[in-house]
């Protein structure tokens, strides 16, 4: 029975994702947020939700820069952006968002468990609008290495090319 439930949270949160994904390509990001926010009322469970949503979007990314970087022979760079969109360097990001670049390098080269601790930690120490902006790093990774494999002609999870080619 453990089974079923779990397809259905990923089902969901795939969708929440999606309408997430479809907010921020439309420059919403206080929607993209509403979108996300966790439906649980008990705040573990509100974490657990946070984390496998971080986690269905890092796993995503991953194997977007795996495809893109055709299995590690071209280079891939990781940008990281402020609330703004304005991108900065990795030194003058936020310590959850260099976080989150620690956990896509994790799932990049296939420390699934890892990645895992990292989101961890990062929604244990992150303050409530910190793990806003760790969700939105990872809306807009998705965002970006979509795009950037649907205009190589690479494959992409159809609900994120539905999400960014609306």
């Amino acid at each position: 029975m453990g089974h079923v439930d779990a397809d259905w949270n990923e089902q969901l949160l795939v969708e929440k994702a999606q309408r997430a994904l479809t907010a921020l390509s439309l420059g919403d990001d206080a929607e993209a947020l509403v979108e996300v926010a966790p439906t649980a009322t008990e705040p573990q469970a509100r974490a657990d939700e946070t984390k496998a949503l971080m986690l269905l979007l890092f796993g995503e990314c991953s194997a977007m820069v795996s495809t893109l970087g055709d299995g590690g022979s071209a280079p891939v760079k990781v940008q990281v952006f402020d609330e703004d969109g304005e991108e900065v360097s990795i030194d003058q990001a936020d310590p959850p968002v260099r976080t989150a670049v620690r956990t896509l390098l994790a799932e990049v080269h296939g420390n699934t468990e890892a990645a895992q601790e990292q989101v961890e930690i990062a929604l244990a120490n992150a303050a409530p609008d910190e793990v806003d902006s760790l969700v939105l790093q990872a809306l807009r990774w998705t965002i970006r290495l979509s795009v950037e494999c649907l205009d190589r002609d690479l494959p992409v999870a159809p609900w994120i090319s539905e999400a960014v080619s609306d």
